[in-house]
């Protein structure tokens, strides 16, 4: 079973064991419009939550993505590369950025679940 979490900054972290999957809230699609480039990171490269990890740049402005822990990446959405628009079509499924290893699992109490994340969402 997963336990999703999401940060201020709109990324979501979908944890299952040691390893969490990280893209972008579907408020987050919405407020940035069509996807048309996503810039995913190195697999085996290292980040320190809160970290520039990935860019998403859509018709109507370029975003950075935040490593929502600290941990490293196992694995990248290499079809975000020929298919941008799956971060708007499927941005909790198909349009997920990256996977990255847990360093730290209490980093995750700090981030919102669904409900709370949903009411700053709406703020």
């Amino acid at each position: 079973m997963s336990d999703t979490r999401y940060t201020e900054d709109h990324e979501y972290i979908k944890v299952e064991g040691n390893t969490g999957t990280v893209g972008i809230s579907d408020y987050a699609q919405n407020q940035l419009g069509d996807v048309v480039f996503v810039d995913v990171p190195e697999v085996g490269a290292k980040f320190a939550k809160g970290d520039e990890v990935a860019v998403v740049e859509s018709v109507k402005a370029a975003s950075e993505i935040y490593a929502p822990v600290s941990g490293t990446v196992t694995a990248v959405n290499e079809k975000l590369a020929d298919e941008p628009g799956l971060v708007n079509s499927s941005p909790d499924g198909d349009g997920w950025f990256f996977k990255i290893e847990i360093d730290d699992a209490g980093e995750l109490d700090g981030l919102m679940n669904e409900d709370a994340y949903k009411a700053h969402a709406d703020a």
